[in-house]
């Protein structure tokens, strides 16, 4: 990517849902607070205080149902940040792109100018009209808009179609309702994770657009939704081969886990008679 998205550039993590979209924008949030960044987080499905401690699980590898045994840790790690966050929740449709706008010239008032701003996600963002697809265009193309007019860049996330469920690889035409997010995008990425990635805890990222450099390649990753953590790797590197290897393996790995499972399971019963 060249360093990441610019000002006035839009980015879009597809996939399906339940796979890991907001995970993947809060890790980019992240990851931007370890920097010394301002982040702007607007959630339209998730309230504050649940996004709140998914942020807190990433940065203390405490499991969010745990982080209230271990407040004073959590806080203690959370002081040593030095970037800030915002969390403003709209219930899903409730918001349009130019409620967002208004949002952020309320914080210039206020002398905060963030440098990268989230929005989970974009196809919940209220829109104008009746047609799905050209109310995704226009929504789409007024969040690029805004990414101009504040001169920030703007990531987003976007479903893909049930059929991908079981996809190893997202493409462009697994987008769901309109293509021309794609079209708008400057960067698309796509996330794949089937039931045995999920038990392996390993996800396929796969460059959908890149206005920045090469497209069409896809990254071995591994993926802990408990912990909030992703790491994507190079095919080529060390742990990308492990990771490759691992997800090659996916269905002798799942029946084993699920064997391991079954076994623990006919242990505790049988010691509970």
């Amino acid at each position: 990517m060249d360093g990441g998205l610019g000002g006035g550039e839009l980015g879009v993590i597809v996939a399906p849902a339940g796979i890991g979209k907001s995970w993947a924008l809060q890790c980019i949030g992240a990851n931007g607070l370890k920097k010394g960044k301002t982040i702007v987080h607007y959630s339209l499905e998730l309230n504050e205080n649940y996004v709140g401690l998914r942020y807190d699980t990433i940065f203390s590898g405490i499991t969010t149902s745990n982080i209230k045994y271990y407040k004073d840790d959590v806080k203690k790690k959370l002081e040593k940040l030095p970037g800030k966050l915002m969390i403003k929740y709209y219930p899903t449709k409730s918001a349009s792109v130019q409620t967002l706008s208004s949002h952020l010239k309320q914080l210039e008032l206020q002398q905060i100018k963030p440098d990268i701003v989230l929005v989970d996600y974009a196809d919940i963002l209220m829109g104008v009209g009746k047609e799905k697809r050209f109310v995704l265009e226009s929504i789409y193309e007024d969040l690029r808009a805004l990414a101009g007019e504040f001169n920030l860049p703007i990531w987003t996330a976007s479903q893909a179609n049930r059929s991908s469920l079981e996809e190893e690889v997202i493409d462009a035409t697994k987008v769901s309702e309109s293509y021309s997010k794609i079209m708008i995008a400057d960067f698309v990425m796509s996330m794949s994770r089937k039931v045995e990635d999920k038990v392996g805890k390993t996800a396929r990222f796969h460059i959908i657009k890149n206005r920045f450099g090469v497209d069409g390649i896809t990254f071995p990753s591994k993926m802990d939704t408990e912990l909030g953590k992703i790491d994507i790797y190079k095919s080529t590197s060390k742990q990308g081969v492990q990771q490759q290897k691992k997800m090659d393996n996916s269905e002798e790995f799942l029946r084993k886990t699920l064997a391991e499972k079954l076994q623990i399971h006919q242990k505790e019963v049988d010691g509970f008679e």
